[in-house]
């Protein structure tokens, strides 16, 4: 197998759940999409625990290709960030992307970003997807609130989160670990890796869905706004959680304290009975709350401070003269685990 190297080496990574009718056609586009990229590349499809022929039908069709499509299966469902969390830990390529297997993202358009991240030396590339082809009530409508929402409170300006279709360098996106239904924020945690001014996103072409049902609705939206206070505070007070719960609980006890100095002043000042009064319990209230916050913040600063005790330390690598020297030293989070069986002898498509 000759060696290319006029591009980086790519991996693709598509979860799948109950998504049988889509298995021929996604394979095919991903093949007839990268047929002109100039390097190595390959294709990772997890199947995340479906109960219908989505599994099965991925390892017949990915046989019929060659060894460079690899089907990684879940005993059961998982949901799609774990999935995508197992495809981006197997991925060997310099430069990872991700997308849908619902055939509403175009395969073709992953060259077109490769070399746009490449031109101006992103770390991270994602969709935008134009003229939506999708319900405006149960898609396009709580996918816009969402957008808003974690642009604004993230800082991390980009206009179309959920496009699945996004391009990685893999240094940085394997150094973020997923979880939960964290995939929608990507773009957020790889922020938390390097700079916001490496992200950015890029037209891409959008289609209707043909075969399966969809799995997203307005409900998501709720979810999402959850996942983003998480966010937040990981943003923010990842490693300072003691900021977060001791300010809370200083402005309460701040209303508090003023509360009951006003109720000893017309105890003691003017002479009035206040046992009786809703002021006196709801101060109590208060202050007591005030307590919980703050001790909650001392807990989870020694919390804090264990965790990052025990991290591991890696490398830093001079990237500029690419000569492997070790810079020094800095903590990060140890990989997590994904058990799996992989083919023993596989290769990239040329």
């Amino acid at each position: 197998m000759n060696q290319l190297i006029n591009a980086p080496r790519l991996s693709v990574v598509i979860p799948m759940y109950k998504e049988q009718d889509n298995v021929t056609p996604m394979l095919e586009g991903v093949h007839k999409g990268l047929a002109g990229y100039a390097g190595e590349w390959e294709l990772i499809v997890v199947d995340d625990g479906s109960t219908d022929d989505t599994g099965p039908r991925l390892v017949r069709e990915a046989a019929k290709f060659g060894s460079h499509v690899r089907v990684l299966r879940f005993a059961r469902n998982h949901g799609q960030t774990a999935a995508m969390q197992a495809g981006i830990d197997a991925a060997r390529g310099e430069i990872i992307a991700t997308l849908d297997g619902d055939l509403q993202n175009d395969p073709a358009d992953i060259p077109r970003l490769v070399d746009e991240m490449l031109k101006r030396d992103l770390d991270l590339i994602q969709g935008k997807r134009m003229n939506r082809q999708d319900a405006v009530v149960s898609r396009k409508l709580p996918s816009k609130i969402a957008n808003r929402l974690i642009a604004r409170i993230t800082g991390v300006n980009l206009s179309d989160y959920g496009c699945s279709l996004k391009v990685y360098r893999a240094r940085v996106i394997k150094k973020v670990r997923l979880y939960g239904e964290m995939h929608r924020f990507i773009p957020v945690w790889a922020a938390m890796v390097t700079s916001p001014h490496r992200i950015a996103e890029m037209p891409v072409a959008h289609y209707a869905r043909q075969f399966g049902a969809s799995k997203y609705g307005i409900s998501r939206t709720f979810r999402v706004i959850l996942d983003l206070l998480t966010v937040f505070f990981f943003m923010r007070f990842q490693a300072r959680p003691g900021h977060f719960f001791g300010s809370i609980g200083l402005a309460l006890g701040f209303v508090g304290g003023s509360l009951m100095s006003w109720l000893l002043f017309v105890k003691f000042g003017l002479g009035e009975p206040i046992g009786g009064r809703p002021m006196l319990m709801a101060t109590i209230l208060l202050l007591v709350f005030s307590m919980q916050f703050i001790t909650t913040g001392i807990v989870a600063e020694m919390l804090a401070r264990i965790f990052y005790k025990d991290m591991p330390r890696v490398a830093l690598i001079d990237e500029a003269t690419d000569d492997g020297t070790p810079l020094g030293w800095a903590d990060a989070a140890a990989p997590a685990t994904v058990v799996m069986q992989l083919p023993k002898e596989v290769s990239l498509k040329v």
